[in-house]
């Protein structure tokens, strides 16, 4: 089976790409675009990043790169990767490796000639696929028969790739979820069932990384329900075990149908507890950045949101509580009640009355109090906690008004209490 990237993939003519093709081409070596630029490229998806596989060793590179003018960075000389920056664009230029130690997290590679031994190294064999300077994909361990059928499957025995890294686990869900269709494969869902205890011995950065990712795919509930299936949901999410992971599907399905864009965190939400303690021992084990924890913590205090509350409780709600955490809280109860909709009348009234809620909530903005401390100390009030009691009344007053209250009018209301 023969492919060409000629016509799918524009990026591959950029002259600078094609003049660091030819440096390091120069003397009998060889060098081509690998993994997921062509996988994505022939599926006619983004291409984010190009990475260049090389016969040349990595002093070799930087040799040929900077002779060339180019800005060379040994940013994984041990594992033979060299940043070459051409056009001011980053290519990754990997020289072609073997695997010869493993132990389930990192690898000691040997480096080599070998294009195939290199491509049996990979994990699955959509991501094995290389293209040469004029677009020609090499292909040696038929990924592109996969693709064609949308189907992910390890290379060679899957247990033996997943105990060289155990990453390969939520790899295998994470792709499955952006470029499988059908069943995963069997022998990659079977083995990732028997060694999902090696899933322990991951960083909480990789893990997390691989589940945002995953979470990011356009539908993830295919890939979830076998994760879960698996057993390697659990082991990695323990959270969602008894809460279940069906609200994925009417998320998804209102993101598409009222163009909201994936996100996810709130797809996460939609699959845990808004449990405050569960969700602060969440963040802490797979170390979620503090805006993360943040949003997560703050979505798990705020009180779900009746869908008849009036537009004036609601702004309340957003006032003193946290916006996103409220917008967060109407976005799941929408995307459940439409789901809900379908075969429920009074579903369909409360998917009315969210709709409603969040169209208020994502074009409110943040009112601000017009009085301070020090307006009550012009007015003679005495350094005190009287102040800050006067204020509070003050600041439940303007709310209680639909904070239509003028600043004038909440002055004479602070004389009127300070003289009482």
């Amino acid at each position: 089976m023969s492919a060409s990237l000629t016509g799918r993939a524009d990026w591959l003519a950029e002259e600078h790409l094609q003049h660091l093709l030819a440096v390091l081409n120069e003397g009998g070596e060889e060098a081509r675009i690998a993994g997921g630029a062509v996988r994505n490229a022939l599926i006619g998806a983004p291409v984010a990043d190009v990475d260049i596989a090389t016969t040349t060793l990595p002093a070799e590179t930087i040799r040929r790169a900077e002779a060339a003018g180019l800005k060379a960075v040994p940013t994984g000389v041990e594992h033979g990767t060299v940043t070459v920056v051409a056009g001011g664009r980053p290519f990754e230029v990997t020289t072609l490796r073997a695997d010869i130690e493993t132990d389930g997290r990192h690898a000691k590679v040997l480096f080599g000639r070998d294009w195939k031994a290199d491509a049996e190294r990979r994990d699955f064999t959509i991501n094995a696929l290389y293209a040469d300077a004029d677009g020609k994909v090499v292909d040696l361990v038929g990924g592109l028969a996969d693709i064609e059928a949308r189907r992910l499957r390890f290379i060679g025995d899957a247990e033996q790739r997943i105990r060289e890294d155990y990453l390969r686990i939520l790899r295998f869900f994470r792709f499955f979820a952006w470029y499988g269709a059908g069943r995963p494969d069997a022998e990659g869902l079977k083995a990732c069932a028997r060694l999902k205890d090696g899933l322990d011995r991951l960083s909480a950065e990789r893990v997390w990384t691989e589940l945002k990712k995953l979470l990011a795919a356009p539908d993830p509930a295919r890939a979830l329900l076998w994760m879960r299936q698996s057993g390697a949901l659990s082991r990695v999410l323990p959270e969602s075990e008894k809460w279940g992971i069906d609200a994925i599907h009417a998320l998804v399905r209102s993101e598409q149908d009222l163009g909201w864009q994936p996100d996810p965190l709130l797809r996460l939400e939609a699959i845990v507890p808004p449990d405050a303690v569960r969700m602060e021992a969440l963040a802490a084990r797979l170390k979620l950045s503090t805006r993360e924890a943040t949003r997560l913590k703050q979505w798990s205090l705020a009180d779900p949101v009746a869908p008849r509350t009036t537009e004036a409780q609601l702004a309340r709600k957003l006032y003193r509580g946290d916006v996103c955490a409220v917008t967060d809280r109407l976005l799941l109860a929408l995307a459940s009640a439409r789901a809900k909709a379908i075969e429920d009348d009074a579903a369909m009234i409360e998917a009315g009355g969210y709709s409603r809620l969040l169209a208020f909530a994502q074009k409110w903005e943040k009112p601000v109090f017009p009085v301070r401390g020090a307006d009550l100390s012009t007015l003679g009030a005495a350094p005190g906690p009287k102040i800050g009691a006067t204020l509070r009344t003050l600041e439940n007053e303007w709310i209680d008004s639909g904070f239509t209250l003028a600043r004038d009018a909440l002055l004479e209301r602070a004389a009127h209490l300070l003289k009482a």
